[in-house]
Order: structure tokens, then sequence, then C-alpha cells
């Protein structure tokens, strides 16, 4: 089951040989895969060399092979990891039963809802990042959101084929549907807001694989603890993955902001723009922004649809199994701040109507680390400026907060004044046009633009200075 078949007009370690009827409905499905990716995918770079991975086994030791590929012809497929033919439910209220091998009928509208806002994220990305190659500060990191597209279509591939598989028609209708929708496009947005935002400029990159990717790392783990199997064996291949497109935008804030120290540092006036660079205000800014809308992609803080995704088995806290001790959460409360009348009210909510909260906080711990390892690398290059998260409160468009007007320590304020002070806080459309201006392709193998600092090692072993694309 671990190795792959790449004979296949699909590669897939799913045996899809043996089902006839799947296989042909995702052999039509795949030509109009390949439009999208043609007309949505990287533009201009298509028949380039790019040196990626591509999976050739589920194992955890030799999933990945290196190669110089062409992205029309990367090998997408569906890959799972191993079965384990004893696993149970481990939650909720079917805790202890045999995990589902196919969807439970009164769990199937559910599960078809939360497999298509996932799928819906993965095209959604690819659309938005189609124009940044163009404007590389490095080979390395021109190689790097090609390897983020290409794994991001393969992610949409691993959606598609669980919709064709257990939901009928109306799964393929669903999977049609996630080719049709468009990132930003006004009459059929994707679903989930964070995702119809630009990322047309490499800071916003940077914040975006930092941020909704790592978002992407806890769904996925929620739903690695899926009771349905097949759901669950799914997203633990998609997290070997997602782990590289966190990498690329955690290392990649560290380089900008070393930079920006730097360059600080080089100007009498300690303006990183007069070197050519990106000030640590700004910088500041896009992380502003790009935290507050990834918070939104938890949900509200009191869901009723948590409760029952829960409750059903179908999606965990993070590191379930492992983590915790108790597995039904059944007479357990969780308190949250809610901001009733212009005040904050703490308030015990039933501890599964406050899941999606409990994953926030996850994700805000894991964040903070990072942001935490941002701050000593501006001070050891010299210069005394912390970086911060904004209050979970700031700048929320889904939720409690969303509609009331908080500063970045969370402290209510007026609209008046929010929308006041709202050019110190997030990126202005003078910041976004100064980023344009200084981004353009680097293309010389081994060296890096202005704006940023090298990585500290290459990829795969080899150096920062090997030619990641042929141009």
């Amino acid at each position: 089951m671990a190795s792959i078949d790449y004979e296949s007009k699909i590669p897939n370690n799913v045996n899809l040989s043996d089902d006839r009827r799947l296989q042909r409905a995702l052999e039509h499905w795949q030509p109009r895969y390949l439009q999208w990716w043609q007309e949505m995918g990287p533009d201009g770079i298509q028949e380039k060399d790019v040196y990626l991975r591509t999976a050739v086994s589920a194992d955890k030791d030799g999933w990945a092979h290196f190669d110089y590929v062409k992205m029309p012809d990367y090998r997408w497929g569906i890959f799972l990891s191993e079965r384990d033919p004893d696993r149970k439910v481990n939650f909720g209220d079917h805790i202890g039963q045999p995990a589902w091998q196919e969807v439970p009928g009164e769990f199937r509208n559910t599960l078809r809802r939360i497999i298509v806002t996932q799928g819906d994220t993965e095209p959604a990305s690819v659309e938005q990042q189609r124009q940044l190659w163009k404007t590389a500060p490095s080979l390395y990191d021109m190689r790097n959101v090609c390897q983020v597209n290409v794994e991001e279509g393969r992610h949409l591939w691993a959606m598609v084929y669980l919709l064709h598989s257990y939901f009928g028609a109306e799964g393929r209708d669903e999977a049609e549907e996630l080719l049709a929708r468009r990132s930003g496009d006004a009459d059929k947005p994707r679903i989930l807001d964070a995702f119809n935002q630009p990322c047309d400029d490499w800071l916003s990159f940077y914040c975006f694989t930092m941020f909704a990717d790592r978002d992407g790392k806890f769904q996925l783990h929620s739903l690695s603890e899926s009771g349905f199997d097949p759901l669950s064996r799914t997203c633990k291949f998609m997290l070997t993955e997602e782990a590289h497109h966190m990498f690329v935008g955690d290392t990649g804030l560290e380089r900008v902001l070393r930079r920006s120290a730097q360059l600080t540092l080089l100007d009498p006036s300690g303006d990183a723009r007069a070197q050519g660079g990106i000030d640590l205000a700004t910088e500041q800014k896009f992380i502003n922004f790009w935290f507050s809308y990834c918070l939104d992609l938890f949900g509200s803080e009191i869901s009723s649809n948590a409760a029952d995704f829960f409750a059903a088995g179908l999606k965990g806290r993070f590191m379930e199994e492992k983590n915790y001790t108790e597995h039904t959460a059944l007479g357990q409360e969780k308190l949250v701040t809610l901001f009733k009348d212009g005040k904050f009210v703490d308030e015990s909510v039933a501890l599964r109507n406050a899941m999606n909260e409990v994953l926030r906080d996850d994700y805000i711990d894991d964040c903070a680390n990072a942001v935490r390892r941002w701050s000593k690398a501006v001070k050891d290059e010299g210069l005394d400026f912390e970086v911060t998260l904004p209050s979970r409160r700031f700048h929320r468009h889904q939720g409690i907060y969303n509609g009331a007007f908080f500063d970045l320590q969370g402290n209510p304020i007026s609209e008046a004044e929010f929308n006041a002070r709202k050019a110190d806080w997030l990126p202005t459309d003078a910041d976004k046009a100064y980023l344009r201006s200084i981004m353009h392709g680097v293309y010389e193998q081994g060296k890096v633009a202005n704006w940023i600092a090298p990585p500290r090692r290459g990829i795969n072993g080899q150096e920062f200075q090997y030619e990641y694309v042929k141009l």
C-alpha cells in the first residue's frame, strides 16, 4: 500500500485500477483540472524545468523524490497513508467503534461540507499566487513557490478523490464547483475570505504560507483524527507536504526581518527603505493583517457545528489521541471572553461548543513560538525590535468579535479611532505600491534581492547557488 503506482494515468496508492467506475470518473475530471491549471496556475513558467519533489511512497522516510519537472507534467495523484485495520473512533459519542470505511448516512451532508470547504482552499491559494514567480527574489524562492503550488494542486486531488469515491453524483458536482470558483471573484469567490485576499507580493506570500498554511496544519491534524478513515488517511499524508509550505513562510519572514534589521543599521537615519529594503514597521503591519484574517479560518468561538463535528467523531482537537486523556469532552467547560454592550464578559461554554476556540488557542501558541524566533533573529543582527502578534480580537471578520473595533492589544475602541489608526496597524495602498516597486525577479544563480537575506541552507542538500529553475 505504501508504494505509488506511477505507471497509471492517475498515480495512486489506492488500487484505483480495481475500481473502473471511479477511475473513469476521475479520468473525466482530469482534463478539466489540467485546463484549470493552465488558466490559473503559475503564469508563464509552465514549460520551464523546476527542481521539484514528488511523492513516491507514503512512508515518512522515503516519500519524496527530487528532480527537474515541468509543472504540467507533475504527477498529481491520490495518495493516502497506510490503513490501520484495527483503528477505532477515538473521540466523541462513537468512541471505541471501528473507524468507518464508508460514509455513515447520518453524517453524509456534514462530511461533504467539511471536505468541500477544505478542498476549496487548495486551488484558491494557487490562484492567489499565480504571478509571484516573476518577482521571485532568487531561484531558490522561485522554486519554492512552484513547489507549494503543485502540492496545493495535489491536495485538491486528495479532496476530489473523496468526493468522487464516497458521495456519488453530489460529490461529482462538488468537484466540478471546486474548479469553477475563483479567488477574489465578485460573483463566484472562494468559500473562505482569507483565500480571496490578494497575495501578489512576496511579503504577503511569506505571511500566507506562515499563517494560512499553519491554519491548514491544525485543520488537517484535527481531520486526521476523524472516525471516517479515508479522510483521516488522506489528511495524514497531506501533512507531510504542508510542513514544507510552513517552512517557506516561517523562514521567509525571518529572512526578510533579518535583512531589514541589517539595512536599518546601515542607514544613517535608520530607514531601511532608503536602502531599498522593507522597514520593520511595514513587515509588522503585514503580519497583523494576515494573522488576523487567518484567525477567522477557525470559525466562531462558540459553534454548534463544531460541537456536532466533535460529537459525531468527524473532527477532533489538535493531536486528540496524543495530547488528551479524556476524549468525550462531556461535562466540561471552557471560559470564553465575550464582548457585550461595550464590556468584556467571561462566560463558561460547554467544551464541545468551544472546539473552534480550543484549536485557535493551539494555533496562536504555535505562531507565537515563531514570532519569538523572529524577534531573536532581529536582535542577533543588533537591532532592538520586538515582533508581535496582535490580539485575537483585532481586525476580525468572523466570530464573536466581528463588528466591533479593537486596538492591537485587544482594547475596545470606536470605529472612528480604528479608522484613524488603521494605517499604522495594517498595510496601506502606499505600502503595497512600495513593495511592488522593489520586487523584481532575480534570476541569476546564487543571487538574491536586496530586500531579503539568503537562506541558511538550500533544498535537499543542495547549495543556495544551485540552479533550482532552468530559465
